[in-house]
């Protein structure tokens, strides 16, 4: 027996074809709790995937650490730009 195929609304983003991709934005649920769904989702396969390991290593927290670096920096980049020793004024 074949496999049915799937339809664009429920396959996932890596599994879509570059001519469904504009059909497969559209119908995506953008209302507030789509989004919270679709966060929720993220976290918990990140979780899954970085947290909760048997033979877990340092690597998922430490993206999460990297994460807030790098946001820290961009929120902060204009007050940080006006610190430098200039050498030219």
């Amino acid at each position: 027996m074949a496999d049915r195929p799937v339809p664009v609304k429920d396959t996932r983003l890596l599994d879509v074809k570059l001519g469904q991709l504009p059909n497969w934005f559209l119908k995506r649920n953008f209302t507030y709790s789509g989004m919270t769904g679709a966060v929720g989702r993220g976290y918990d396969s990140f979780v899954n995937k970085y947290i909760n390991v048997k033979k877990g290593g340092i690597g998922g927290i430490a993206m999460v650490l990297f994460g807030y670096v790098v946001v820290s920096y961009i929120w902060n980049y204009e007050h940080l730009k006006h610190d430098r020793w200039r050498k030219y004024h």
